[in-house]
C-alpha cells in the first residue's frame, strides 16, 4: 500500500518518492549532477534511529551521474546504516551504472535490476 508520493524536478533530474509499507522508493529520470543532487539528498527521509530508514533508489531512467550523485547516495548509504536501516540501488544501467561500478560503488550499496528485487532482497 502506498502512503504517499511526491514529485520533485530540479535541472535535468526528476525525482518521484512513493513510500510503501515503511520502504520508500525513489525514481530518478534524467541527470544527477551537482546541479541535481541536492533534490536527491533533499527528497530522502531523514534518518530515525527508532525505525531505520529503508530506502530503494531506482535508477532505470537514470542517464548520466557524476560524483556529485555518488556522494549523494554514500551519505544516504551511511546515514541508513548508522540508523540500522538499509539503502539499495535498482535498475542501474548504461552511463550511470558504469560509474557505480567504477567508484565500487556496487560493492557497498546492493544493486539489484528491478525495484521488485531490491525490495525482496
Amino acid at each position: 500500500m502506498t502512503d504517499n508520493q511526491e514529485a520533485t524536478s530540479r535541472g535535468r533530474l526528476s525525482v518521484t518518492r512513493a513510500d510503501t509499507d515503511g520502504i520508500t522508493v525513489l525514481t530518478l529520470s534524467g541527470e544527477v549532477d551537482y546541479e541535481s543532487a541536492g533534490a536527491l539528498a533533499g527528497v530522502m527521509p531523514p534518518a530515525d534511529p527508532t525505525a531505520g530508514a529503508r530506502i530503494v533508489v531506482d535508477m532505470s531512467s537514470v542517464t548520466f551521474m557524476d560524483s556529485s550523485g555518488i556522494n549523494t547516495l554514500v551519505t544516504a548509504y551511511q546515514t541508513t546504516q548508522a540508523a540500522q536501516g538499509w539503502l539499495r540501488i535498482a535498475g542501474a544501467r548504461g552511463p550511470a551504472l558504469r560509474i557505480v561500478q567504477m567508484v565500487g560503488l556496487d560493492a557497498l550499496v546492493p544493486c539489484h535490476p528491478t525495484v521488485e528485487d531490491a525490495v525482496t532482497a
